[in-house]
């Protein structure tokens, strides 16, 4: 069956489900596979428990006329995901990066919501299931989207941005994670950049931060586009926005004025008290900010709209609780991100300080050298205390204590009880940290 006729019998069932314990009333079940799952054994119990159809990649497993066979049941996903999409004329921001999509992606969904209707993507479905099903989600009473786009292998952002078609874009930064998946920074680069690559075909609108080299390499070696808007920290001509960190003790306080130079304007200075632990979230700021100014969200609303937000799921979060002050950063952990973690701490204006630092995932061959950097530089940062958890870190030389992992640390919590600190938490979601906070 041809993608448009499955559509036009999606439209009789507007209802996908890949989850077999989940089975709307006729909804259409579609078999997903996984490396410990096969979808297809599971649509005879989808179509009794209420499902309308199955769609199904391994013929053996069609019984009647309910059952509709494809080659390969990801492709029909995102196949129909994107002739969803093709009905509906509204902007598209799409968002991808190495760090900081996440909470980039908030912050221009909290802005753009200021004026319009906005339709983003939820939690981090960013991935090849992820974006079909955020793209489902289009509806006549949204105005714009913001899709956010993950990568852990070569290819995989041309396959989500020819899914999504987004009609403007950015990425956030590039930077060393996933390398057993990517193979070398270079591969990173390459497959970010694939977001531009499709833009650039389409002609569209791209966000780029002027200060971050590697992108703007990436852009130089594009060619370009006519539509590019600059944001940044610096003084170059060309950055329509720009922003400087004011204070961190602990939330992040900046400032961000409009800078035209060839008009010769330059607007005031405009102050915003955030609830965003790190001065590495000013460029996220300035990306939602461009974002908001290019689609006309007036400034004072822009502006309301950073300073009400209020992150969640461990990313930047500072927790009060009856002992300590937790600085929450426990999603995720590559070289970028952690030396921006560590640095950051080190500039707030606090103490006394405490980190507890979970190793970092998928770093193949470089993986021992990455780990040293992050010592040396705890070194430097003067802590008064680091704790680091995993086997990475008990390979390189350093003078910290280490633990084998999560359950040695709430064991060393109990015994040692840890109070009025600042502490750092931040480690990949595999090391489990997040569990430490209700101990702390």
């Amino acid at each position: 069956m041809e993608i448009k006729e499955l559509y036009k019998l999606y439209q009789q069932h507007p209802c996908i489900t890949t989850d077999s314990r989940n089975c709307p009333e006729g909804s259409i079940f579609l078999a997903l596979k996984g490396e410990s799952f096969n979808g297809n054994q599971f649509a005879q119990s989808a179509l009794e428990k209420g499902c309308a159809y199955a769609i199904i990649d391994e013929s053996e497993y069609k019984k009647d006329e309910r059952f509709i066979v494809v080659k390969d049941c990801l492709q029909t996903f995102k196949d129909l995901a994107r002739e969803h999409r093709r009905q509906f004329e509204m902007p598209m921001v799409g968002i991808t990066g190495t760090n900081g999509k996440t909470t980039t992606k908030e912050l221009i969904r909290a802005v753009l919501s200021e004026c319009y209707s906005v339709m983003a993507t939820e939690g981090n479905f960013n991935n090849d299931v992820g974006v079909p099903k955020t793209l489902f989600r289009l509806n006549d009473d949204q105005d714009i989207a913001v899709v956010e786009m993950g990568a852990s292998h070569p290819g995989d952002i041309k396959t989500l941005v020819e899914t999504a078609e987004p009609t403007c874009g950015l990425i956030t930064n590039v930077g060393r994670a996933h390398l057993q998946g990517f193979g070398s920074f270079e591969g990173v680069c390459k497959t970010k950049g694939e977001l531009y690559d499709f833009l650039i075909a389409h002609n569209c609108p791209i966000f780029v931060n002027r200060d971050n080299e590697h992108l703007m390499q990436m852009i130089a070696e594009r060619g370009g586009t006519p539509d590019i808007y600059y944001y940044g920290q610096s003084d170059n001509e060309d950055i329509l926005i720009r922003g400087e960190v004011v204070s961190c003790a602990p939330f992040l306080k900046f400032r961000w004025r409009e800078q035209d130079h060839d008009a010769n304007y330059v607007s005031e200075w405009m102050e915003v008290q955030t609830n965003l632990i790190g001065a590495y979230n000013l460029d996220n700021m300035l990306a939602a900010i461009t974002v908001g100014y290019v689609n006309n969200v007036p400034f004072e609303q822009i502006n309301h709209a950073l300073a009400s937000y209020v992150p969640t799921n461990n990313r930047s979060q500072l927790t009060e609780t009856e002992t300590n002050h937790l600085i929450v950063d426990a999603y995720n952990a590559n070289p970028t991100s952690m030396a921006a973690a560590i640095d950051n701490f080190k500039r707030m204006e606090v103490s006394p300080k405490m980190a507890i630092l979970g190793k970092m995932g998928e770093l193949g061959d470089v993986s021992e050298e990455e780990h040293q950097k992050v010592v040396s530089q705890l070194e430097k940062a003067g802590f008064d205390e680091v704790w680091l958890v995993g086997e990475e870190f008990k390979k390189v030389s350093s003078k910290f204590r280490t633990f084998h992992d999560v359950e040695e640390v709430k064991t060393a919590i109990a015994q040692q009880q840890p109070q009025h600190k600042y502490i750092l938490i931040k480690g990949s979601n595999s090391v489990k940290l997040f569990q430490l906070p209700e101990l702390l």
